[in-house]
């Protein structure tokens, strides 16, 4: 493992997460160990004299503020309140709060404890037409809870738009960067990059298409058991268009062939909830492209993490070309 989760790192966090285990209530025979590793690392903790195991996400250093963690709380609590999705309990600390935290080196670390929720993640093959015809009624019944609800003071979390994914400052890196892009992608993605510029601002963000999001519900954060479809790690929620979810919900998945049923499925399961235009449904090959391109950003300066090694690097920037060439000669001019 190399970049910033190489194993040192990691071990260092594995036992700043064993040091606070305690503050949820797990015991001193407490084993902690590596689950995933992404935008950050999440641990398995699993104390012999409980039932279940407890998740705890150790924080990615200066990417999410304190404040902005604690806002992200607040959406999963009004949102488990209003049984609008099933996701996961974030877990209180004994001595009271959410958020814990430890000291690596001159870094604070915070740590968040999620009860656990049993299923798997779904297959990524045709077989998720009818999950995502779930997915789509779920994302309609999020995006309604986000139009309704009144965040609490403070509440603070990332936008997701053409300035923050690509602009001067893009928050998952620049996409110039991708892993063996060569002159003429470059020129190809140049070419993308203007046009998602254009299409965005030409449809706008006003309330009816642009709210507060889930914005990553790709397969890796879906629990499927029996029939139920859970919903996990709102790490990315932020605000973005609606139509962006579906977007991220195919995530390195955009080049399979049965795409266009999978769309079919969410929309269905969306207008059963509530209505999703024409106008809507027309720039949804424009956020597919959107997200392409700002994964292709992320795996850049993510290369260390097992989701880019699974996506391919270089292999995936040559796929988000190809993706690109296809969507700008079905673009008018």
């Amino acid at each position: 493992m190399t970049g910033l989760y190489d194993e040192a790192f990691v071990e260092r966090l594995r036992q700043g997460a064993l040091g606070l285990a305690g503050q949820w209530g797990l015991g001193p025979g407490t084993d902690v160990q590596l689950l995933t590793l992404s935008e950050n690392a999440t641990f398995l903790a699993r104390d012999p004299a409980r039932p279940a195991p407890v998740i705890l996400r150790v924080h990615r250093p200066d990417y999410h503020t304190r404040a902005e963690i604690e806002s992200e709380l607040a959406w999963i609590g009004a949102l488990r309140a209003e049984g609008t999705v099933d996701t996961p309990e974030v877990l209180e600390l004994a001595g009271g709060g959410q958020i814990a935290a430890f000291q690596d080196g001159a870094q604070t670390r915070h740590v968040v404890g999620f009860a656990f929720m049993e299923g798997a993640e779904p297959d990524a093959d045709a077989r998720l037409v009818p999950g995502f015809e779930m997915l789509g009624a779920i994302s309609a019944r999020l995006h309604g809870q986000a139009r309704r609800w009144h965040p609490p003071a403070g509440f603070t979390r990332k936008t997701w738009n053409w300035d923050t994914a690509f602009g001067p400052a893009p928050l998952w890196g620049d996409w110039r960067a991708a892993l063996g892009l060569d002159p003429a992608g470059q020129a190809v993605l140049d070419r993308l990059s203007a046009t998602l510029r254009s299409r965005l601002a030409a449809y706008g963000a006003g309330p009816d298409r642009f709210g507060l999001v889930h914005a990553d519900l790709r397969l890796a954060n879906l629990l499927v058991s029996g029939d139920r479809l859970g919903v996990i790690d709102f790490d990315d929620c932020g605000f973005s268009w609606f139509a962006y979810d579906f977007a991220a919900a195919i995530s390195f998945l955009e080049t399979e062939d049965y795409i266009p049923d999978l769309q079919a499925a969410w929309l269905r399961g969306y207008r059963s909830v509530a209505p999703f235009g024409a106008e809507h449904e027309a720039m949804l090959p424009t956020f597919i492209l959107f997200r392409r391109l700002l994964l292709t950003a992320w795996i850049a300066s993510h290369a260390e993490t097992e989701t880019a090694a699974w996506a391919g690097l270089d292999a995936f920037t040559q796929g988000t070309v190809a993706l690109a060439r296809a969507y700008l000669a079905e673009q008018p001019a």
